[in-house]
C-alpha cells in the first residue's frame, strides 16, 4: 500500500494496533479495518492463565487489533442459587482485596500491558448486572417472577451487583485497560416488555458503566438473536455498539443512520466464520464495508463464535482484512 498521511501527520504505514482502533472510533481515516473475532478459553481459575490464553490468541495466533480478555473468571456468585426471594438479600458488597474476581482479573490486565505494552488495546468483558442476576437465578422465568413479586428486593440486589461491577470496571482500568467489553443480557423483548428493561436494566447499566469514564474503549455489547432494544441503548457512554447484526438487526446500514458512534460487527458468528466457506467470508466482510463505508467500524463477529471453530476459518478472515478495499 502506498504512504498516505492522515490530517494529523500519522503516516498509514506507522499505525500501530491502537492507533488504528483509536482512528476508527474517531472517525479518521485508517490504513485498514480494525479486525477482531473471539471464542471462550476456560482457563484453570487464575489471571496469568486468563493472561497467557489471551496473549496466545489475539497476538500471537492470530495477530488482532483488539485483546479482549474473556468473561472465562466469573462473577463470585454462584449461578443457579438463587431459589427463593429471600435470597436476593444474600448479595452482598465484594471485598475488592480480597475476591478472586477483582485480582485476578486486574492481575491479567497488568500482565497483558506488561506483554503487549501500549500499542495493543485492551478491554475486559463484563456481564451487566441485570445478565449477572438472571444468571444466579435458576431460569430467567425465576427472576422474573422475583422482580414482579418483590421488585425493592431485586432492585436492593441490582444495585448493589451494579456497584461491585463500577468498582471492577474502575480497577481495571486503572490496572491499564483501555475499556470494558460491556454484555447486555435481556435487552431484548424476546426476554421481558421494554418498560421492565427500562426499570430493572437501564439504571444498573449505567450506574455499573460509571466505572468506564477513563476508558477510550468502551464497547456495548447488546445481546440476543432478535427484537433487540436497541432505541433504550444508543445514548449509553460508551463508544462503539456491538451485536449480532447478520442475526438479530438491525444492520449496519441501519444503525448507522441511528447512531454516529462506532459500529462493531459484520461476520455472522454461528455463519461462515466458523463453518466457511473462504468466498462467504469475504462476501460479508465486503457487505460491511459497502454498509459501513469502511468509517467509524470494526469487522468482527457478532458475538464468540463456538470454542471448537477449526482455526483456518479464523485465519483466512484475518488475513483477507490487509487486502480489503475501503472507499477513500
Amino acid at each position: 500500500m502506498a504512504s498516505r498521511a492522515n490530517p494529523g501527520g500519522l503516516r498509514f504505514e506507522d499505525m500501530s494496533r491502537t492507533e488504528r482502533v483509536q482512528a476508527a472510533v474517531n472517525g479518521d481515516p485508517v490504513d485498514r479495518l480494525p479486525v477482531c473475532f473471539w471464542h471462550h478459553f476456560q482457563p484453570e481459575g487464575s489471571g496469568r492463565a486468563m493472561a497467557e490464553a489471551t496473549l496466545r490468541f489475539f497476538d500471537e495466533e492470530f495477530d488482532l487489533d483488539i485483546a479482549k480478555i474473556m468473561p472465562d473468571l466469573p462473577y463470585p456468585l454462584p449461578r443457579k442459587s438463587i431459589h427463593a426471594i429471600d435470597d436476593w438479600r444474600l448479595i452482598e458488597p465484594i471485598d475488592r482485596e480480597r475476591s478472586r474476581y477483582f485480582t485476578q482479573r486486574a492481575e491479567a490486565v497488568r500482565l497483558l500491558r506488561d506483554e503487549l505494552g501500549f500499542d495493543t488495546p485492551i478491554v475486559v468483558t463484563v456481564f451487566s448486572p441485570l445478565a449477572e442476576a438472571m444468571y444466579a437465578a435458576p431460569g430467567r422465568e425465576t427472576f422474573l417472577n422475583h422482580a414482579r413479586e418483590a421488585p425493592v428486593v431485586v432492585h436492593d440486589a441490582l444495585a448493589t451487583i451494579a456497584e461491585n461491577l463500577r468498582f471492577h470496571i474502575h480497577d481495571a482500568i486503572d490496572a491499564g485497560a483501555d475499556g470494558v467489553y460491556f454484555a447486555l443480557q435481556g435487552c431484548t423483548t424476546a426476554i421481558m416488555p421494554d418498560e421492565m428493561y427500562r426499570e430493572f436494566g437501564r439504571p444498573y447499566d449505567l450506574l455499573a458503566l460509571q466505572g468506564g469514564v477513563n476508558g477510550w474503549l468502551n464497547i456495548l455489547h447488546v445481546h440476543g438473536d432478535r427484537d433487540l432494544m436497541f432505541d433504550q441503548v444508543l445514548d449509553y457512554p460508551v463508544q462503539v455498539l456491538s451485536w449480532s447484526d447478520r442475526i438479530a438487526g438491525p444492520s449496519l446500514r441501519d444503525a448507522r443512520m441511528m447512531t454516529s458512534k462506532c459500529l462493531m460487527g459484520g461476520w455472522n458468528e454461528f455463519g461462515a466464520l466458523s463453518n466457511g466457506p473462504e468466498d462467504a467470508i469475504l462476501a460479508e466482510a465486503q457487505d460491511a464495508v459497502a454498509q459501513t463505508g469502511g468509517r467509524k467500524f470494526i469487522l468482527a463477529n457478532g458475538c464468540s463464535v463456538p470454542d471448537d471453530t477449526d482455526p483456518r476459518w479464523l485465519h483466512y478472515a484475518r488475513e483477507i482484512v490487509d487486502d480489503l478495499d475501503l472507499p477513500d
